[in-house]
């Protein structure tokens, strides 16, 4: 089941990548990002391609959970998520 253990684990990451693109965009709002800005904010190595990778698919799916607006090539959170962000405090 090595195979299904390498899913959960790539999930996991993807997870964590997504909720450190959400944290960092709420930390720093009103203030729009690049999707360059963000990437040297969340990535160790913003040149290293699957780092790279990692966080265009957590600001698609976030885009696509309606967690983050996208604008050309700024983003920033979406009400829904900094509304979600006041009620946790």
């Amino acid at each position: 089941m090595e195979g299904g253990e390498d899913i959960r684990g790539t999930a996991e990451q993807d997870a964590a990548t997504e909720a450190a693109i959400l944290a960092q965009l709420l930390a720093l709002h009103p203030a729009r990002l690049s999707f360059e800005e963000l990437l040297r904010e969340i990535a160790s190595d913003p040149a290293e391609f699957a780092e790279r990778d990692a966080v265009e698919r957590g600001v698609r799916d976030l885009a696509a959970a309606g967690l983050l607006r996208r604008s050309g090539d700024l983003v920033e959170p979406s009400r829904a998520a900094l509304r979600f962000s006041e009620l946790l405090g």
